[in-house]
């Protein structure tokens, strides 16, 4: 059974997913507007939360934002909006996953059952703490230090990060980084991945060595 917060300012939206979500037997809870979800996240661990973008009071991207700085509950994002753009700026923020309106409430389900198994066995998988001369990786406190100090990293970089040294020494394509760290069918070209893989390299400076990028396939951390 997982626990569910629903955040969506229409009522119908949501009781369609509590619906089938309370019909595989998930506990399921509601809000309104991005200022309730992030209140109801401070008091209640959930395992996921499915976000509406356009809301009142305040949107879900600023209300990922905020709940992302107490914890880090996968999400999955709804919206109207269907531009590379409004997905990749979700993605910059953390989430998990993005689903178009109109959407099937069975692919949703399918994709909230994707999301959660990915993070449990993510986190059952990990060693606690992987070395690399100065590079400390810590998966249990998702920490990361260099030569003694804490890394600012956003939360895909944790994520692309973890994956590749988890998957150490293996030669991971770009398709497959997309597949495992974003975890949706992306139907745009591979720059989000070359992006990020800058970006986490600038981040470990002397210790960028490790990403080693394979020409015409991706990217592999070598160690």
């Amino acid at each position: 059974m997982y626990k569910i917060l629903v955040v969506d300012d229409e009522a119908n939206i949501r009781e369609v997913l509590k619906e089938y979500a309370e019909f595989e037997g998930h506990e399921v809870d509601e809000a309104c507007d991005g200022m309730q979800a992030i209140e109801m996240a401070k008091n209640k661990d959930y395992d996921i939360i499915i976000m509406d973008v356009m809301m009142p009071r305040l949107d879900g991207y600023s209300a990922c934002k905020e709940i992302r700085k107490i914890k880090q509950t996968p999400m999955l994002m709804l919206s109207a909006r269907g531009e590379e753009y409004d997905k990749l700026f979700g993605f910059e923020l953390g989430i998990d996953d993005y689903v178009v309106k109109p959407f099937s409430p069975k692919e949703v389900m399918a994709r909230i059952n994707a999301i959660v198994k990915r993070n449990t066995a993510s986190a059952s998988a990990a060693s606690e703490v992987e070395k690399f001369e100065g590079l400390e990786i810590n998966f249990t406190s998702r920490d990361v230090f260099i030569d003694g100090e804490k890394a600012n990293l956003t939360p895909k970089e944790y994520d692309l990060l973890f994956y590749l040294v988890r998957n150490k020494n293996i030669a991971l394509t770009r398709n497959k980084l997309l597949e495992e760290v974003w975890g949706y069918d992306f139907f745009g070209d591979d720059r989000t991945i070359d992006t990020h893989i800058k970006m986490l390299r600038n981040n470990l400076g002397p210790y960028r060595k490790y990403i080693v990028t394979l020409r015409g396939l991706g990217y592999k951390f070598e160690a």
